[in-house]
């Protein structure tokens, strides 16, 4: 059964689509908010990670000033903030589209004065904004486990919020197109799972694009897992500079285009398959 639409939501003024968008945003933070248990736990094995990797790279230097041109402090700075800035980008709730599919809730969402995949990519947004404050408190504790520094340049301190601004929102339409497996499938925790764990090496969260071996680091570089991660992190670390940072901010840019556009393909398939399962 094909689930009815409000053609009424293209023909929204500006503000209104706007404050729709917000509401739905403040909606899943309230809720993300409501899970401490998970989030605390969550940040937990942050703190955790960066103390490992810390503990990794100091072995993997083993004395050494410099490996490859980039000294050890340069390499704990990365491994803390690319593990801060994972948890913004890239939450431990993905989407919420599979849960809403199982429950039968996509036919209200469809009735609604907004498209679904804007209100799914806004409560996304908000549901990963509610790790701001854990991250504003753990960050000391954070600092101290690993390291920080100052932006490599005032250029750099300007193009890393663009960046980082970027990575989350290639991360979200990832997760929007992710969820929307679920169409298909209705469970997508199992690919959940090999999603995380491919996404998180080849974004460079883990090992730097630089530390990859030649195929492995061309791979990355063909994939858009290294604009959420390695990419606001190098820019912020002077590693992409110069003209580098514009091209680097345009590949970002890029994948954004690519995969709202491919969201979007996806859903127009996909809104032929809703179905109410509920009572």
């Amino acid at each position: 059964m094909t689930a009815p639409t409000a053609p009424a939501a293209v023909r929204q003024p500006p503000r209104t689509w706007l404050r729709a968008h917000l509401a739905c945003a403040r909606m899943e933070f309230r809720a993300a908010l409501t899970y401490r248990t998970a989030y605390l736990s969550a940040f937990a094995m942050m703190l955790l990670q960066i103390w490992l990797l810390t503990v990794v790279w100091k072995a993997f230097y083993d004395g050494r000033a410099e490996v490859d041109g980039l000294d050890l402090a340069t390499m704990t700075a990365y491994a803390t903030l690319t593990t801060l800035q994972y948890q913004l980008v890239s939450p431990w709730r993905s989407s919420p589209i599979d849960q809403r599919v199982r429950e039968g809730k996509v036919a209200v969402d469809l009735l609604r004065p907004v498209g679904f995949p804007g209100q799914m990519l806004a409560g996304q947004l908000g549901w990963a904004s509610a790790a701001v404050p854990v991250l504003v408190v753990a960050l000391p504790f954070a600092l101290l486990i690993g390291a920080g520094r100052a932006p490599a340049s005032a250029a750099a301190g300007f193009a890393y919020p663009v960046a980082l601004a970027g990575a989350l929102l290639v991360n979200q339409l990832l997760g929007l197109l992710l969820g929307m497996v679920s169409f298909w499938t209705l469970e997508v925790s199992g690919a959940l799972m090999a999603y995380r764990f491919v996404a998180q090496f080849f974004s460079g969260a883990l090992v730097p694009l630089w530390f990859m071996p030649g195929p492995v680091r061309a791979a990355a570089e063909w994939l858009p897992f290294q604009a959420t991660a390695y990419t606001p992190a190098a820019v912020y670390l002077g590693e992409i500079e110069g003209a580098g940072i514009a091209a680097a901010l345009g590949v970002q840019l890029a994948w954004i285009a690519a995969l709202g556009a491919l969201a979007a393909f996806v859903w127009s398939r996909a809104r032929r398959r809703v179905m109410s399962q509920g009572g």
